[in-house]
């Protein structure tokens, strides 16, 4: 990467285009790995396609949400310089592949994700634990928080929407760690999606509950996944609280590197991205955000979702490609 970085400004809707290009090429890299049960190839070849793909855009982007440190290469980490470096200075966040263990089980809502802002319009999480609530948009500010029980969420959201506990619908990731925020919420009435992996798309989906059929997000996961479901967010509409979570010393330490030294703090979705930015995420193993590639003799094709904060725009593009 050259070092003569233009001061130029972030042009979201020029960069928007080669972005979803980003996302595709780390799709499509993982679709001959469906269902073939080998988790690491699958991500390397969406690491491999994604990192090719972003050393073309005239950016001079850092990676500050990626796949862990520097010793960690050759996944995409953080810190890691992208693009010709020829163009403005960009903060990335990127999972390669969300869903690693569900592209390799075929099972539904693997993607392909990446978000761009300005520089230092991301929060740098550290490799921890955050706890995280999410809602939809329409919704007043602080209408649920992090301070609540799982069972007063449901009772307050529903009340917002003027409707019965019931009629709200949990997502939740199937952990051990989460048996007594399910107990909280069914004991409400309120339904429960729980899944197996893949929180970005589990947050993403309150933001389209009339499609998904999904009201609210809570439980705890990796605080990169955190930044990124906040990017969408900030571009689809909808509420995100976080808050890191520590288990010992040494990640308290990663917490420091980062800069953040209120470890109690709840950060808002617009405190996790503080400016607009562009976000893209292409189907793998499809789910009810986005289709599933399609391999056919001669080609491939999968399905984008584009969205710019800036104007709230959200795109779904269809690519073919031959092979």
């Amino acid at each position: 990467m050259t070092s003569n970085t233009q001061e130029t400004g972030f042009d979201d809707r020029m960069l928007s285009l080669g972005l979803a290009r980003v996302s595709e090429a780390a799709a499509m890299a993982s679709a001959a790995l469906i269902g073939r049960g080998d988790e690491k190839a699958a991500d390397q070849a969406a690491v491999n396609a994604m990192r090719q793909q972003l050393n073309l855009l005239d950016i001079a982007g850092t990676v500050v949400i990626g796949e862990g440190e520097r010793d960690e290469a050759p996944m995409l980490f953080i810190g890691e310089e992208v693009g010709t470096g020829r163009g403005p200075a960009v903060d990335i966040a990127l999972d390669p592949l969300e869903g690693t263990t569900l592209t390799a089980k075929d099972m539904p809502n693997a993607l392909t994700v990446i978000a761009m802002g300005p520089r230092g319009s991301m929060l740098h999480a550290p490799d921890v634990y955050m706890d995280k609530l999410a809602i939809g948009p329409g919704l007043e500010p602080g209408v649920v928080t992090l301070d609540m029980s799982p069972a007063e969420r449901v009772e307050a959201l529903a009340a917002a929407r003027g409707c019965k506990p019931a009629d709200i619908t949990v997502c939740i990731l199937e952990r051990p760690r989460h048996e007594a925020m399910i107990a909280g919420v069914r004991g409400t009435g309120a339904a429960i999606r729980l899944i197996t992996d893949g929180d970005v798309a589990g947050v993403m989906h309150c933001a389209e509950s009339d499609i998904t059929g999904i009201d609210m997000y809570m439980g705890s996961g990796g605080a990169p996944e955190g930044v990124l479901a906040a990017a969408a967010l900030k571009c689809m509409g909808g509420q995100i609280y976080g808050r890191l979570l520590f288990r010992n010393d040494d990640e308290r330490g990663r917490a420091a590197k980062a800069g953040i030294t209120d470890l109690d703090r709840v950060y808002s979705r617009d405190e996790m991205v503080t400016r607009d930015v562009i976000f893209a995420a292409s189907g793998v193993t499809g789910g009810t955000l986005l289709p599933r590639i399609r391999r056919m003799p001669g080609w491939v094709e999968t399905t984008t979702l584009l969205m710019r904060s800036k104007t709230g725009s959200v795109r779904r593009m269809t690519y073919r490609s031959p092979v």
